[in-house]
C-alpha cells in the first residue's frame, strides 16, 4: 500500500479486512495504542497496532493511515448505518475546515474513496510547498485526534457545529498554549511545540476564555484525556516532568473528573514515548535549517528511488553512458562536465516516471546531488563492489 498514490484507502480497507482484530477493542485500549504509536502526539512513527506492516512510509503517510484507521474504528464502534467513505465526506463537508471552493474541487466528478484521499491529504498538512517542506520542523497536524472526536460527535448526533471544533480547540489553546507560554524558561522544545499547535490550530484568535470555561467545554472520557494528553506534552521537558509540573497536572486531572491513576499514566506515556524515540522527533531535534533541508531531501529522494526501482532500472538499461558515470561516482569526483551530463539525461529519465516529476519543477536540480548518491544501488553489483545486499 502506497499512502501517497491514487487508491491508497480501497488498497487499506481491503487489508483491514483481513485484519480487523483492532476495530473491536474498547475504546480506552485503542486510544492507548493510538497513543503508543504518536498519533495523539502529533509524531507518527508506526502504524496503529501494526494494521499493516510496511517499513517504508514516511512520517506524511503514517499520518494519512493512523487518521483513516481512527476515523474507521470510530464508525465501526457507532451505530450509523452509513457507509465509511460517504460519511467521513459529510463529515468533513459539515465542518468544513477547507476553503469551500477547494472542497467544491473535490466533489467534482470524482469517487468517495477519491474525495476521502484528497480531503485526509489535505486535512494532515501545515504548508502544501514541498520546498518549504524541507526548511520545516513540520510537516503534518499535531491536532487531529481533534477530528475523530468531532466524527464522533458527528455519528452520534448525525450533524456537527463549527462551535463543537472551535471549543474543543478553545480548550487545548488555553491550557496547552498557555502552559507553554507561561513557563519562565521556554526552551528550544517549549517553542518548538508552541509552533506546531498553533499552526495546527483550524480556528485562532478567540475572546479571553477562563479555565473553568476550558474545562467546562470537555465532556466525554476521550475528549478529557486528549486534552491531559496535550498537557502532558506541554508540560514535558529535558525528559522529565517535575514536581511542581506533576501538581499541575494532578490538578488538572482532578477537574477534568479523570482518577490519579490515569494522570499517573498520561505523565509516564509521554514521557516513555519522547525517551525512546528522542532521535526520530522532529521537535526534539536540534538541527540547522541546512542539514534539516538535506535529511529531509535525502529521506525523500531515497523513498521515491525505492518506490520506483524496477522502472529506473530498467531506463538506466538504456544509457549505457549514464550507468558509467553513476558507477565511476561511487569510486571518484566526477568533472564539473560528467556532472552537468550525468544531470540532463536523469531529467531525461525523470520525464518518463510521472511520480519523479518534482525533480523538473523550478529548484528541483538541487536535489539532483542526491540522486547521484542513492542511483548507484540500483546499479548491477558488477558496477558497485562495495554494495552490500540487505
Amino acid at each position: 500500500m502506497n499512502p501517497s498514490a491514487q487508491g491508497w484507502i480501497k488498497k487499506l480497507l481491503q487489508e483491514v479486512a483481513k485484519n480487523d482484530f483492532f476495530l473491536k477493542e474498547k475504546e480506552v485500549l485503542f486510544y492507548s495504542d493510538l497513543r503508543a504509536c504518536g498519533f495523539i502526539y502529533g509524531s507518527n512513527l508506526s502504524v496503529v497496532k501494526r494494521v499493516i506492516i510496511n517499513q517504508d512510509l514516511t512520517e506524511q503517510e503514517l499520518c494519512k493511515t493512523n487518521l483513516c484507521l481512527a476515523l474507521l474504528y470510530t464508525h465501526n464502534n457507532s451505530n450509523s448505518k452509513l457507509d465509511f467513505i460517504d460519511s467521513v465526506v459529510s463529515f468533513y463537508g459539515k465542518i468544513n475546515h477547507l476553503k469551500t471552493s477547494f472542497f467544491q474541487e473535490f466533489l467534482s466528478g470524482s469517487s468517495s474513496s477519491e474525495q476521502l484521499e484528497k480531503i485526509i491529504h489535505k486535512r494532515i498538512q501545515i504548508d502544501d510547498n514541498i520546498f518549504t517542506k524541507n526548511f520545516n520542523y513540520f510537516i503534518v497536524n499535531a491536532l487531529l485526534f481533534v477530528d475523530i472526536l468531532a466524527y464522533q460527535h458527528f455519528l452520534k448526533h448525525n450533524d456537527i457545529s463549527k462551535t463543537y471544533v472551535k471549543n474543543l480547540e478553545a480548550a487545548i489553546e488555553y491550557i496547552s498554549l498557555d502552559t507553554l507560554k507561561s513557563k519562565a524558561k521556554i526552551n528550544q522544545y517549549d517553542e518548538s511545540l508552541i509552533k506546531l499547535f498553533e499552526s495546527s490550530l483550524r480556528h485562532q484568535s478567540y475572546a479571553q476564555i477562563s479555565y473553568t470555561d476550558a474545562i467546562s467545554y470537555l465532556n466525554t472520557p476521550q475528549e478529557k484525556q486528549y486534552l491531559l494528553d496535550l498537557a502532558c506534552m506541554a508540560t514535558w521537558s529535558d525528559r522529565t516532568i517535575d514536581k511542581e509540573e506533576q501538581l499541575f497536572l494532578a490538578k488538572l486531572g482532578k477537574d477534568l473528573k479523570l482518577d490519579a491513576h490515569r494522570v499517573k499514566q498520561s505523565i509516564s506515556s509521554v514521557n516513555s514515548f519522547y525517551t525512546l524515540h528522542r532521535d526520530n522527533i522532529a521537535l526534539l531535534s536540534s538541527k540547522n535549517i541546512v542539514k534539516s533541508f538535506y535529511n529531509n531531501s535525502s529521506i525523500m529522494v531515497s523513498k521515491l528511488i525505492t518506490r520506483n526501482s524496477k522502472r529506473l532500472y530498467h531506463e538506466l538499461k538504456d544509457s549505457k553512458e549514464l550507468v558509467v558515470l553513476l558507477s565511476q561516482s561511487t569510486i571518484r569526483d566526477l568533472s564539473k562536465a560528467e556532472q552537468k551530463k550525468v544531470q540532463e539525461q536523469l531529467i531525461d529519465i525523470f520525464k518518463s516516471i510521472p511520480s519523479l516529476a518534482i525533480f523538473l519543477l523550478p529548484g528541483g536540480a538541487i536535489l539532483l546531488p542526491l540522486v547521484v548518491k542513492f542511483m548507484p544501488k540500483l546499479l548491477p553489483s558488477a558496477f558497485d563492489d562495495n554494495r552490500i545486499e540487505d
